[in-house]
C-alpha cells in the first residue's frame, strides 16, 4: 500500500509540473534526470557538460546523442564546442575546459604517453567510427601521376607506385620536395598516409614535405597550391572534388578495411571523479550510434550535422559519403561504398586493445616513441573496454567479451563469436596484403621495410616479451 500511496504521489507531483513520467525522461529540472530514468541507480555526479568536436562527419555521434535526446535520457545536459583543432581538443581535455571530447584514435595515447605535448592520463571506453577518411590530391598532380604510370593508375584500390615515380622525376629536376598535408601528428590520417606511401617506397620523411593543417582548412590550401594533397576525413575530399579542384586517389577503408577512425577521450581524473557521468555518456553515445546506422535515419543525420554550428558543409556534399556512396571525381559518376562511414556495426563502439596497440606500433615505427615501453600495458590503460561492457550491459546489447582481434585475415562478412551474442563483423582486409597480430607485436614492427625506429627491437623485446 505505501509503495502505491509513493507512485500516486509522484504521478501528482509530475501532472502538478505539467509532466508525464516520459517527459521527465526529456526535461531540464536537475531533480528529476539522472541514472534513475536511464534505467541505474547511480545518477550523474555531473549533470551539465561539455564535449568538444572538430567539424567532420564523424562528429555525428556527439551530435545526435545531445540532438536527439540520448545525453537527456541518460541525465546529462550536454554542450557542443565546436573547437578549431585537435591541439584545442587535447589541451582543453587535459586543463578541464572541456568534460571530454572527439579525438583522434592514437589522441589518448600520445597523451598519456607525453608523445607531443605534456604528459596527461587520458582514456577512452567508446570508439566513435569506422573508416571516413582519404587521401585527395590536386588535378595537377592526378594527371603527373596518370602521364607517369597510367597502368597503376588504372588499379583499384589505387597504390602510390605512380606517385612515386613523379616525386622521383621531381627530385631528380632538383626541385624541392612535394608538400602533402595530415591533421595532426598521432591522426590515424598520418599514420594512413604514411602507410600508402611507404609501401610503394616513398620514404614520408625524407622524399616529401608532411605538414599538419586543421581538416577544414585543407580545401583552402589545396586551391591556394600551398599544398599538393592531403589525407583528411570527411567532408572535406568531398568538398575539393564537389569543387573541381582535387581527386580521391584511395579511402582508408581501401588502406585497411573497417579501421578505427575516432574516439570519445576524457581525461583520467576526470573519469575517476566522475564514473557515472561518464558511463552515462557512453551509454548515450551507443543509443545514438545505433540509432545513426540504421539506414532510415542517415539523411536526417547529414541534415543536423550539415549546420553551421557543427560541420557547416553544404548537405549535398556531407550525404556523398554519409548514405554509401562517394566520389572519386567530379567527371565520374558516384560509386557505392556503404561502409564509407559505419558508426554501431562491426562493433564498432567497443574500444578494442587490440586497435590501440596498432596505433602504438605505428608511432615506434616513425619514431614519435624515443623509449622502450610496455605495448600491451600502456594499450589496457588507455582504452577500457570495462567501462564499455558496463555501459553495454546497462542497454541490453550485445558486447565483446575478448579485447584484442587480429586484422588483415578476414575478407568479407564473418561472426565474432567470443561476445554476450554473436556479432556480425565485416571485412578487415589491409591494402598490402599484411597481417596484423597483437600476440607478436615486435615481430610486426620489425616487418615494415621502411621506416625510422628511434627505439632498439631488442629493447622493446625485453619489455614485450
Amino acid at each position: 500500500m505505501d509503495r502505491l500511496n509513493k507512485k500516486i504521489g509522484r504521478r501528482k507531483f509530475l501532472e502538478a509540473a505539467g509532466l508525464s513520467a516520459a517527459g521527465v525522461l526529456l526535461s531540464g529540472l536537475p531533480a528529476l534526470r539522472g541514472g534513475l530514468f536511464a534505467g541505474t541507480g547511480d545518477s550523474p555526479e555531473l549533470t551539465k557538460l561539455t564535449f568538444g568536436i572538430i567539424p567532420l562527419t564523424d562528429c555525428a555521434p556527439i551530435v545526435i546523442a545531445k540532438e536527439k535526446g540520448f545525453f537527456n535520457k541518460h541525465g546529462l545536459d550536454v554542450t557542443v564546442s565546436k573547437e578549431a583543432s585537435w591541439a584545442n581538443i587535447r589541451d582543453k581535455v587535459s586543463v578541464g575546459a572541456l568534460d571530454g571530447a572527439h579525438m583522434l584514435a592514437g589522441m589518448p595515447i600520445a597523451a598519456s604517453l607525453g608523445v607531443g605535448a605534456t604528459k596527461k592520463p587520458t582514456l577512452t571506453a567508446f570508439s566513435m567510427d569506422l573508416n571516413g577518411n582519404a587521401i585527395t590530391v590536386s588535378n595537377d598532380l592526378y594527371d603527373a601521376m596518370v602521364k607517369a604510370d597510367p597502368e597503376a593508375m588504372k588499379e583499384s584500390p589505387t597504390s602510390a607506385r605512380a606517385l612515386k615515380k613523379v616525386i622521383d622525376a621531381h627530385k631528380a629536376s632538383g626541385k624541392e620536395p612535394m608538400t602533402f598535408a595530415m591533421v595532426f601528428p598521432v591522426s590515424t590520417h598520418n599514420y594512413e598516409i604514411r602507410y600508402w606511401m611507404a609501401a610503394a617506397g616513398i620514404d614520408p620523411e625524407r622524399d616529401i614535405r608532411l605538414i599538419v593543417i586543421p581538416p577544414p582548412q585543407m580545401v583552402a590550401n589545396l586551391r591556394a597550391n600551398n599544398i599538393v594533397g592531403y589525407c583528411v576525413g570527411e567532408p572535406w575530399n568531398e568538398r575539393a572534388v564537389d569543387m573541381g579542384i582535387g581527386r580521391t586517389l584511395i579511402t582508408n577503408y581501401e588502406i585497411w578495411n573497417n579501421n578505427p577512425e575516432k574516439v570519445f577521450g576524457v581525461n583520467r581524473e576526470w573519469a575517476e571523479k566522475n564514473p557515472n557521468s561518464h558511463l552515462a555518456a557512453v551509454r548515450g553515445l551507443i543509443e545514438a550510434a545505433q540509432w545513426m546506422d540504421q539506414a532510415k535515419n542517415r539523411m536526417e543525420v547529414v541534415k543536423i550535422i550539415s549546420e553551421r554550428s557543427y560541420v557547416n558543409a553544404p548537405v549535398d556534399v556531407v550525404k556523398m559519403s554519409m548514405t554509401g556512396t562517394f566520389k572519386y571525381s567530379k567527371q565520374e559518376a558516384p560509386r557505392p561504398l556503404p561502409d564509407f562511414n559505419v558508426f554501431y556495426r562491426y562493433a564498432a563502439t567497443f574500444p578494442w586493445r587490440s586497435h590501440a596497440c596498432w596505433f602504438i606500433t605505428q608511432m615506434i615505427r616513425w619514431g614519435q616513441i624515443e623509449a622502450p615501453i610496455d605495448i600491451k600495458k600502456m594499450a589496457e590503460a588507455v582504452y577500457r573496454p570495462d567501462i564499455y561492457r558496463e555501459a553495454a550491459k546497462a542497454l541490453k546489447i550485445p558486447y565483446p567479451t575478448i579485447d584484442y582481434k587480429t586484422e588483415g585475415t578476414r575478407n568479407g562478412p564473418w561472426s565474432l563469436s567470443e561476445a554476450t551474442a554473436p556479432i556480425p563483423m565485416g571485412s578487415d582486409l589491409f591494402f598490402d596484403g599484411m597481417a596484423y597480430d597483437p600476440a607478436e607485436l615486435i615481430n610486426y614492427v620489425k616487418g615494415f621495410k621502411m621506416h625510422h625506429m628511434k627505439v632498439k627491437p631488442a629493447d622493446l623485446d625485453k619489455l614485450n616479451g
